[in-house]
């Protein structure tokens, strides 16, 4: 009997990753991964081009039909996540991008978005996006008109990756709510797609795709289907943020899940119940993929970047060298001396200097202290961070157990803080993390088959664990005297809370 076949497919920001798996035992047949260049540009540009990704698309999918051979004549559905709040401006009727892809994580837009908040209070953005900055895309979106008005007409349309490539397969735009919400272009509390923001920008809603609903599939075009040689019958579901599908891919560890992605931002994601009035002034809420609830997407004020910074830095400036150096550093201690401390703002507005970025503190150092010291102080403030944003969520019991995903949950010093700090809650591992993210994306298919195994990670030894717990106790003390007074600081809360 021939295989039946889904292919999966996350387009990151830096990776993009392709997986074939058997529809009827899950199985990972075959995968290929793609590094996607990124450059770097003065004053905080981050872009990518159209011509890289089209090439690392066609190259994984190249390789993955050379890997499977003959099965891939049965592959019978396509799934399809992507980062979401990304730009490019692209024609409408051929796809052509006409801009090259601004990633999420630009910083060029920094006064435009200062700018839309000193003219919108934070509770205007409350009121509209259940957050309380202005997206970036929007601020995106005001530079653009500025520097190229010629390409606002109603011949282009406003994408990010995952419409980028949807188009490719399918000939339909198409886009995901959360790369809706992070141009401004998605209500909510209405779960539809509005124009009240746009219009801030002068912006029709036409500008941008039609939004997906739910686990709404298209078939592939017969462009598509000759491009990667492929039969045109084939299905197609998306796209989505790749969020949802890393949360679809953790959905069946426990009931009520944490799934966190420790990549180059860590992001937790977890549904809050219906009518649960659950907040943070960062999240990004998104009907949830499983049940009537709200899925929150809540990132963290760190990530991957920080913790390259400090290995960097603090290490090696070769970085397999400094990775290579790293077991040996934590094998007598998990944490630095009990009175230092990192909080690892890295890439945050600085409160005495708002127009700078970089809101980093490392707090109790002295003539003593060195670089050993200085990195566990890192990687501690980084679980705390983690912790303390989802104290609350532990707490209210919305969360029964936490998924770790991504390149930082390889490193042990990680699993190993994180399980002292969330426990007694079970911690799990993802299995083949680099595509959990693409399995996810096969849900509509195969629900089951979305799953990623997972491995319980083991708390460590009493003592250490009590020793963990009471430095977070510390850092929270720590962070109250820097921080407590930043509204953009606030954790995931219920009432008054942190």
């Amino acid at each position: 009997m021939p295989k039946k076949i889904l292919l999966g497919i996350d387009c990151g920001t830096t990776v993009l990753k392709v997986c074939a798996l058997d529809k009827r035992k899950g199985a990972l047949l075959a995968h290929a991964i793609r590094r996607l260049p990124v450059a770097s540009l003065p004053h905080g540009g981050r872009e990518q081009k159209s011509v890289d990704i089209d090439r690392a698309f066609k190259s994984a999918m190249t390789e993955l039909k050379n890997k499977i051979s003959s099965d891939w004549q049965h592959i019978e559905g396509i799934g399809l996540a992507a980062q979401g709040g990304s730009t490019i401006i692209a024609d409408r009727i051929s796809g052509k991008a006409l801009t090259p892809m601004i990633l999420w994580d630009d910083g060029r837009t920094h006064d435009f978005q200062a700018k839309l908040l000193q003219n919108y209070p934070p509770a205007f953005w409350r009121k509209h996006i259940l957050c309380d900055s202005p997206p970036a895309g929007l601020g995106r979106l005001l530079w653009l008109k500025e520097i190229k008005p010629g390409l606002f007409h109603d011949g282009n349309i406003h994408i990010g990756a995952g419409e980028y490539l949807f188009y490719k397969l399918t000939g339909l735009w198409r886009q995901d709510a959360g790369n809706a919400i992070q141009i401004g272009s998605y209500n909510p509390k209405k779960k539809s797609l509005f124009s009240t923001l746009l219009q801030i920008a002068d912006i029709p809603l036409s500008f941008v795709a039609p939004l997906r609903q739910g686990h709404e599939t298209a078939s592939l075009s017969q462009k598509g289907a000759k491009r990667f040689d492929l039969q045109k019958d084939i299905i197609i579901a998306g796209p989505y943020i790749d969020q949802e599908t890393g949360y679809l891919s953790a959905g069946g560890m426990s009931t009520h899940p944490l799934q966190c992605s420790l990549g180059t931002a860590w992001v937790g994601n977890f549904v809050l119940p219906q009518g649960n009035n659950g907040k943070s002034p960062t999240q990004i809420a998104l009907p949830s993929p499983l049940d009537e609830g709200c899925l929150v997407i809540q990132p963290l004020l760190t990530g991957n970047r920080t913790w390259e910074w400090g290995l960097q830095q603090l290490v090696d400036e070769d970085y397999s060298q400094a990775l290579e150096k790293v077991s040996q550093i934590f094998r007598s201690s998990l944490l630095p001396r009990d009175d230092l401390f990192f909080l690892p703002w890295l890439d945050q507005s600085n409160p005495v200097h708002p127009q700078s970025i970089g809101a980093g503190v490392y707090h109790g150092l002295n003539t003593q202290t060195n670089r050993t010291d200085m990195l566990c102080a890192l990687v501690a403030g980084m679980c705390c961070e983690m912790a303390r944003v989802f104290d609350e969520v532990k707490q209210n019991k919305v969360i029964d157990s936490i998924v770790l995903g991504g390149g930082a949950s390889n490193g042990h010093v990680f699993r190993t803080m994180i399980a002292a700090l969330f426990s007694p809650l079970p911690v799990y591992q993802q299995k083949d993390i680099d595509l959990s993210t693409a399995r996810g994306s096969v849900y509509a298919f195969a629900p089951a088959i979305a799953q990623t195994k997972t491995k319980r990670i083991t708390p460590p030894a009493h003592n250490k664990l009590n020793e963990i717990q009471a430095y977070y106790k510390k850092y929270m003390q720590i962070f109250d005297a820097y921080y407590k007074s930043i509204q953009m600081g606030k954790a995931f809360h219920f009432g008054r809370g942190r």
